[in-house]
């Protein structure tokens, strides 16, 4: 059963599909903090951009602001010194799960705290698809920044992140229960190969489908049951609607991508291609009634290996400002060309099965 809605828990929102303007009211929001700032970040890149935030950052920490910034190992891109002044200042910096050399290396650094998650003053929330570098500023995103009450489940979310940083992954999926507040359901996800709470919730939006199915992702590799029920709601006559950048920035995801366009195609699935850089944006909607939005690509790696955050909702006036998000993105797609697929180069065909069996870690 649906929970009650509960206008409290979202006094005022705003969707960013800009990465500059997302950045650019973060800062001020950071600016203006007057008691805490909690940082979960999968990627903070020594750059102007990570510059600019590590300056504020310790700005705010001078006048007071208690502040805790979590960046994943694998995505930590500063130097040792980078944030000195800011531990000199009194912030708290830890490193998500550090890389370590052992035999099963490989497999365990693939879990890995993909989440981006920024609670300020524990009444202002920002959750989406943007990391902290400049390389990817004409990318387009999705962020939401959401206030009030909501915040509470979000700081929870970090909270649990910020306790168990370094701890072994077998000890801590306790912490990957949903979080709701009202209408709002805070789907947490940890590295599984059976739990995969997002993948689930997923099927389950897809399985009950009634009208239209709305998916960005960056990464288009899902597995064959959720491919099989996208397939199944284009049969029932659901508008099924992929969108993925032409090229992202992973060239091999986009190769072995391509191996599954043509069976979407035959059972009713429309297939589209942003064309004018990288598209890095995660949202599903469904029905024109409940979006899901956050962190996890649509791919086997978000669904297996990574500590993701998905939320999911039925405001209608968040609804409403993600399908104009989606339909700007729209007007910058081509379709999927059938006959040229069925035309790709041999030398293509063969990487496309050569990749398969390393589909998890793409």
């Amino acid at each position: 059963m649906r929970p009650i809605p509960n206008t409290e828990c979202v006094s005022a929102h705003r969707v960013f599909s800009d990465t500059l303007k997302f950045y650019t009211e973060l800062l001020a929001d950071i600016e203006n903090a007057q008691k805490t700032i909690c940082f979960e970040i999968y990627k903070f890149v020594d750059d102007s951009i990570g510059t600019r935030f590590r300056d504020v950052l310790v700005k705010k920490s001078k006048q007071g602001v208690k502040i805790k910034l979590m960046i994943d190992s694998w995505g930590n891109m500063v130097g040792n010194n980078f944030f000195n002044e800011l531990i000199k200042n009194g912030a708290q910096v830890r490193y998500f799960m550090k890389l370590q050399y052992n035999l099963d290396a490989f497999t365990k650094h693939h879990r890995r705290n993909h989440r981006k998650i920024i609670v300020i003053d524990d009444h202002i929330v920002y959750l989406g698809s943007a990391n902290i570098n400049e390389y990817s500023l004409n990318w387009r995103e999705l962020i939401v920044k959401l206030e009030g009450k909501i915040a509470g489940i979000f700081k929870k979310a970090f909270n649990d992140s910020w306790k168990i940083y370094e701890k072994n992954i077998f000890n801590i999926r306790r912490h990957s229960r949903a979080l709701n507040c009202g209408d709002f359901r805070l789907i947490r996800d940890v590295p599984s190969i059976t739990k995969q709470r997002v993948k689930k919730k997923l099927e389950e939006l897809v399985r009950h489908a009634k009208k239209q199915i709305l998916i960005e992702t960056p990464y288009f590799l899902p597995g064959f049951f959720l491919r099989k029920l996208l397939a199944d709601a284009g049969k029932r006559g659901v508008d099924v609607k992929i969108i993925t950048p032409k090229q992202s920035d992973v060239t091999i995801v986009d190769t072995l991508r391509s191996k599954y366009l043509g069976y979407l195609h035959k059972n009713n699935i429309k297939l589209l291609f942003y064309t004018p850089h990288n598209l890095h944006a995660k949202l599903v909607l469904v029905d024109g009634e409940v979006f899901c939005f956050g962190t996890s690509n649509f791919d086997y790696r978000s669904f297996r290996y990574m500590f993701e955050v998905m939320l999911l909702g039925y405001d209608k006036n968040i609804i409403q400002d993600l399908t104009v998000h989606i339909n700007e993105t729209l007007e910058s797609c081509e379709d999927f060309d059938y006959e040229l697929w069925k035309r790709r180069p041999l030398m293509h065909r063969f990487f496309e099965m050569i990749l398969v069996p390393f589909r998890h870690y793409l």
